[in-house]
């Protein structure tokens, strides 16, 4: 249940357009609610964190993420499942009719169309290479269901740096940057000293013997000698916008758009 719900919920019980018994009813699995008995949706988390509980599709089956999101429809307006590839989706869409995929970011949702933002500032989300594009559009797709704004910007990694200088008017028109990058992982870096915006880097595991799948960009990353930027695990798309959402949203909080753009 997602604030905006309750506050309708509350209200209809305050003017007496809503019995307290109905109410109770909607209010039962507030806390968590089961899913058979492989699952327990945690229903107050967007109550907490302002966004609701992700199903991690991998390594569940078609039958549980389709029984999970049937449960979480009637209670969150959004209900995304990540890393679920083209095959699962289907079997999953015989169940749940009004779902969508979006096959670069390997996400299946449930969600307003069109999506539309409902926060302010515009998170803008970069790759090195053509080949970081799933990750790339995980966040990006990730951040648009969050409710964000997104300003994508592809294949611009540090062998063509010329690529990202020609760009760096669209840099200026973000208030957080992902940044996503394999082999060497350097992007990040250049990025975060031509701008003055928070900068998430968001290693993959793109690249040959020696970037150990991810692990020498990561420790690139983390070795930055540019300041402003954070870094999540390898691979991790939709960690990169949850946090790129929450800084917005702080921001947001603390200053209004006086701390942005």
């Amino acid at each position: 249940m997602d604030v905006d719900r309750l506050k309708i919920l509350l209200d209809a019980v305050a003017t007496g357009k809503l019995d307290t018994q109905t109410a109770l009813n909607d209010l039962k699995h507030f806390a968590y609610e089961p899913v058979g008995d492989f699952a327990k949706i945690d229903n107050h988390r967007s109550l907490r964190t302002g966004f609701p509980e992700v199903i991690w599709g991998q390594d569940k089956t078609p039958a549980q993420i389709a029984e999970i999101m049937l449960t979480m429809r009637d209670r969150h307006s959004t209900v995304m499942a990540t890393r679920v590839s083209a095959e699962v989706y289907a079997h999953v869409r015989d169940r749940v009719r009004e779902v969508r995929y979006y096959p670069q970011a390997r996400i299946c949702a449930i969600a307003p169309d069109p999506l539309e933002p409902r926060y302010p500032g515009t998170i803008g989300v970069l790759s090195a290479g053509t080949a970081d594009l799933p990750v790339a559009e995980e966040a990006a797709t990730t951040a648009e269901l969050c409710g964000f704004e997104v300003l994508r910007l592809w294949d611009v990694g540090v062998a063509g740096l010329h690529r990202l200088l020609n760009n760096r008017h669209l840099l200026a028109q973000t208030d957080v940057l992902v940044v996503v990058a394999g082999m060497e992982g350097a992007l990040p870096s250049v990025v975060a000293g031509l701008v003055d915006c928070p900068v998430i880097g968001v290693p993959t595991s793109i690249g040959y013997g020696v970037s150990f799948n991810g692990v020498a960009p990561l420790l690139t990353m983390l070795n930055s000698c540019a300041a402003g930027i954070g870094v999540v695990n390898i691979d991790n798309g939709f960690g990169a916008a949850v946090l790129a959402g929450q800084i917005l949203r702080t921001a947001s909080r603390l200053g209004g758009e006086g701390m942005m753009g």
